[in-house]
């Protein structure tokens, strides 16, 4: 297995102990799920990097990468929403999307097409994981302050708007493999 591949398998394994780490309440859980999530950010900036620049891109990196982007962002989004962190209607059109795309690709993958991540899915993902990095910070410094619930919608509610935006891109980009009218 190649490094980039190790460094996505790690990001799948640090989800878990990432979730633990937000949700048992114990002295310094949050700034621990912090580091967690970031150093599990950092191997998705880093394995497609290290893959296009060692051309060391396979199928099973553009299978498990995008897939443990979803599980890293999805169980925090979770997570938040059961911490009071942030609105649930937000954290539901960012799941919405999540499994709009990966049925899209289903739907693709049978016509032998492969529906690589655009600049506005890249967008998206980067910004919903700095958004989440933001939130998780404030909540390890500021805890119970008032109106930080409403910080933490700015940064959610932005990430949903890239979410619809890229959505909709990867949706008019591909309309034609589900088109209802055919």
């Amino acid at each position: 297995m190649n490094l980039p591949n190790k460094l996505t398998v790690l990001r799948v394994i640090l989800v878990p102990f990432f979730v633990a780490a937000l949700m048992i309440e114990f002295p310094g859980h949050v700034w621990l799920a912090l580091v967690i999530f970031a150093a599990a950010s950092i191997t998705d900036l880093l394995d497609g990097k290290i893959a296009r620049a060692q051309n060391l891109v396979t199928n099973f990196g553009k299978f498990l990468d995008p897939l443990a982007d979803k599980m890293l962002v999805m169980s925090a989004l979770v997570c938040f929403t059961a911490l009071g962190w942030c609105d649930p209607a937000a954290v539901v059109i960012i799941l919405a999307r999540e499994f709009m795309v990966s049925g899209l690709r289903l739907v693709t993958a049978n016509e032998g097409i492969v529906v690589a991540a655009g600049i506005w899915g890249k967008l998206k993902t980067a910004f919903t994981m700095v958004a989440l990095v933001i939130i998780m910070l404030f909540e390890a410094v500021g805890g119970k302050t008032p109106g930080l619930f409403a910080v933490n919608e700015v940064f959610i509610w932005l990430a949903a708007v890239l979410t619809i935006i890229s959505g909709g891109i990867y949706l008019k980009e591909y309309w034609s493999y589900i088109d209802p009218t055919e």
